[in-house]
């Protein structure tokens, strides 16, 4: 559904339910609480059920705020057979990629082993959820394509997942979470960056994680809504750090994609990084462009939630400075959030750009054209 804070609104694209496109944001959850258990070791199985897990910050398993629907998703998503929103293929196809003609499908699975201060299980837990994204998803329906979850906050042993998945057709991006122990450009992480680019495969930033530390940069905040305006600020903390501890530089073939923080802060965090870069930059002689020339060659943005203010010329400013090409449509599903294809752009944008932003990025992106 999507949420009107004004009482007229642009005039929609006129999009139909037979234009392809490729969904960058979908939420595949587990049916039950065991189902991960034929990917996992016994000795895991039995360290779950004895000692369960051990978060950077107690409220892994459960929302910090209260979500407003149950899961944080559509009340009508409820699969017929049972189980939580998300968790059925058949559900799923008949709810989001039949009707919305939709091509290509990037799993983006939350509650992993992300975020979990004992290392080991982290790696077997991420392993576990890469194996039942092919055989539960991927291997079931060709359009769909998994992401490679990895233990984020062990680089190499992150790193070492990411080598054994490359080159296969199942996954096409690495997912890491904004919230982590430490900004995403400390070196802790640098393995995952290295061999994501040896892997060609791009790194998939999505909103959300569990890193220990307040959700928002001045401490804990009171209502739900500042959690989910939030998401954008630990973004633009995340593309700093990346930017400002020579990432890019480091790794020129790097992709980066930031999932479900919206885009319109882009242009100015860029500038703003741009003129304190000119006068700062003998502090970071390792940044050695004006960090916006790294941000719009390197970075990519999936639409949902997308910006929607009330001239369709502000919308349009934004996304040509950040290039028609640097954009990936997603719906979100099956959050209560979730972005309807056919009323997201308005009218105006040319068919070349339409099409780009509805598929064709996705596809040149992931390596699909």
């Amino acid at each position: 559904m999507n949420i009107q804070f004004r009482e007229s609104q642009e005039a929609a694209s006129p999009l139909t339910t037979k234009t392809a496109i490729a969904d960058c944001d979908i939420h595949p959850a587990r049916a039950t609480r065991t189902e991960l258990y034929p990917y996992l070791a016994k000795r895991w199985q039995h360290h779950l059920e004895i000692y369960g897990v051990h978060a950077y910050q107690g409220m892994m398993e459960g929302p910090p705020y209260p979500k407003a629907q149950p899961n944080a998703s559509r009340r009508d998503a409820y699969p017929p057979e049972g189980g939580p929103q998300g968790s059925s293929l058949s559900f799923m196809q008949k709810q989001l990629l039949d009707p919305n003609n939709v091509q290509l499908g990037v799993l983006n699975p939350l509650n992993t082993g992300q975020g979990i201060r004992n290392h080991e299980l982290s790696a077997a837990l991420c392993s576990a959820i890469n194996d039942w994204q092919i055989d539960k998803w991927t291997s079931k329906d060709k359009r769909l394509k998994a992401s490679i979850v990895v233990g984020n906050e062990d680089g190499l042993s992150a790193a070492a997942e990411i080598r054994e998945r490359a080159g296969d057709k199942n996954f096409v991006q690495v997912l890491l979470l904004s919230r982590n122990v430490e900004p995403l450009g400390q070196r802790r992480y640098w393995p995952i960056y290295q061999a994501a680019e040896e892997a060609g495969l791009p790194v998939g930033v999505h909103a959300f994680g569990f890193g220990g530390n307040p959700i928002t940069p001045s401490g804990w905040p009171s209502y739900y809504i500042e959690e989910m305006v939030g998401h954008s600020q630990c973004q633009q903390s995340a593309l700093a750090s990346l930017v400002l501890e020579g990432v890019f530089e480091r790794f020129p073939k790097l992709k980066m994609v930031m999932i479900e923080a919206g885009f319109g802060w882009a242009p100015s965090l860029a500038w703003r990084l741009d003129k304190a870069w000119q006068r700062l930059r003998s502090e970071v002689p390792h940044v050695k462009r004006p960090p916006s020339e790294y941000i719009r060659e390197q970075v990519w943005w999936t639409t949902q939630p997308m910006e929607d203010p009330e001239r369709r010329e502000d919308l349009f400013d934004v996304i040509n400075w950040i290039g028609w090409d640097r954009l990936l449509f997603a719906t979100d599903y099956p959050h209560w959030d979730y972005d309807e294809p056919s009323r997201v752009l308005p009218a105006g944008v040319s068919e070349t750009n339409r099409e780009a932003f509805y598929l064709g990025n996705a596809k040149k992106l992931y390596g699909l054209a």
